[in-house]
């Protein structure tokens, strides 16, 4: 009789040893604050994702003429989403620079919502509108997160800088704006809670030198990747791999590294390969199920997307630990 009950623990064992456990670090990202449910890069978007619950907010900075560092994706006012003081929607193709604006002008402006008209619109449709939402300074969203308390105790920051190599007057230059940024989460104490990502891998470079314990993500498209100004003078044909030319970029010793490719760029093989080099890969921005699924299939680290709400029910269908709700908690 003991011969079929030790046959029997042993399936059961076996049985256990094949059922995926829940993975715990699985990073759900809101990208721009999940823009597929609120006006993106907004305190608005940014509240409602600590609701909904997020592992991290991801959001795009810039500086304005009076160096103050300031959310927004767009390194000029976006017609498709900007209303003047007299709310009327923008009619040039792009509006000032940020960069030109200090931040009472850039202020005077709303974007709580899309230009419904606008073929942007017409890709986010079901955004709910915020009207009166401003630019934000990252130090509000730093302030807002510090205010929900425990609701958004363990909310992580995926802070882009937005700047272009070959667009050298559109921004600040990366030094002054690493060190603008570095500032303020130096001032907030947020240096626990922050990932910076960029395309132009000279921020990253300047991050690893003046604060080399934050985790940097290494952004790329096929298209940046063919120059070299974005991938801080290296030569990524010289490479056998993407991850391999992350790694030379990155240098060692330094934080945690992550490799942050549009998403169609990725296959099992190239996962498999980054993470034993050391670096997590997270792909942007994934918007359909079907992606999100394969992704995760793939092992893939987190994904960033506009629809955090639909890759936490996905998380919770695949039994990984999703991260706490604000919402619930507040």
């Amino acid at each position: 009789m003991k011969y079929p009950l030790l046959v029997a623990a042993l399936l059961i064992a076996g049985c256990a040893a094949i059922v995926p456990t829940a993975k715990q670090h699985f990073d759900l990202q809101a990208h721009r604050g999940g823009r597929g449910l609120a006006p993106e890069n907004t305190l608005a978007a940014f509240s409602n994702a600590i609701d909904l619950g997020v592992t991290t907010l991801e959001l795009d900075i810039g500086l304005t003429a009076d160096n103050v560092v300031v959310i927004s994706h767009d390194t000029a006012l976006n017609p498709d989403h900007t209303r003047d003081a007299n709310g009327n929607w923008l009619v040039a193709k792009s509006g000032a620079a940020v960069r030109s604006l200090t931040l009472a002008q850039l202020q005077t402006y709303d974007v709580g919502r899309l230009n419904a008209a606008s073929n942007y619109g017409k890709q986010f449709a079901l955004q709910q509108p915020r009207d009166g939402e401003r630019i934000p300074t990252l130090a509000s969203l730093f302030a807002l997160v510090q205010a929900r308390g425990a609701a958004a105790a363990t909310v992580r920051f995926n802070i882009e800088t937005k700047i272009d190599p070959n667009k050298p007057d559109e921004t600040a230059a990366p030094e002054p704006m690493v060190r603008a940024l570095l500032a303020e989460i130096d001032k907030a104490k947020m240096a626990d809670r922050v990932t910076i990502q960029s395309f132009d891998w000279r921020t990253l470079a300047l991050v690893g030198q003046l604060a080399p314990q934050l985790p940097r993500a290494y952004l790329s498209t096929a298209r940046t990747l063919k120059d070299s100004r974005w991938t801080s003078g290296l030569d990524a044909a010289g490479f056998a791999s993407v991850p391999q030319l992350v790694q030379a970029a990155a240098g060692k010793g330094t934080g945690p590294v992550i490799w942050s490719p549009a998403y169609a760029d990725l296959t099992p093989a190239v996962i498999k390969e980054a993470q034993k080099l050391g670096m997590k890969v997270l792909p942007w921005t994934v918007n359909q199920r079907a992606d999100m699924l394969r992704l995760m299939d793939w092992g893939a680290d987190g994904i960033i997307t506009d629809y955090p709400d639909v890759l936490r029910d996905l998380m919770r269908e695949r039994g990984l630990s999703t991260p706490p709700s604000g919402k619930a908690s507040s």
